[in-house]
């Protein structure tokens, strides 16, 4: 007779059964894939974090803001989901549907990605 795979009970039904009841099954993944999933959580929440900030900032169309202020609200540069090149070659950073382009003396454009509104 075979046993759990999580708490070393015996198992009774079908030959490949590997868990004694979903609560083992659910219990023997999420610790299985806790450390993965910890991860992508705190990648998802920096992104939220820096999307907020950036919206706080960009009220309208456009803003203009320095790398001070976003480092005070929380802001982590390491954390974009695209990059944008432009024809007059700059290059904006987004995380969703906000961008930033850095201009001179450590103050940034942000912008409101306005093809996001369709």
């Amino acid at each position: 007779m075979k046993n759990c795979l999580e708490c070393e009970a015996p198992i009774a039904g079908r030959a490949d059964k590997k868990f004694c009841s979903d609560m083992c099954r659910n219990s023997y993944n999420n610790r299985l894939n806790s450390d993965a999933y910890n991860v992508v959580r705190n990648i998802n929440n920096q992104l939220r974090r820096n999307r907020r900030i950036l919206e706080e900032i960009c009220q309208d169309d456009k803003a203009k803001t320095s790398k001070s202020t976003l480092l005070a609200k929380g802001f982590d540069f390491g954390f974009i989901t695209s990059i944008r090149p432009t024809q007059k070659g700059n290059i904006y950073h987004f995380v969703y549907d906000y961008g930033y382009l850095e201009l001179d003396n450590e103050v940034y454009l942000v912008v409101k990605d306005s093809r996001s509104e369709k």
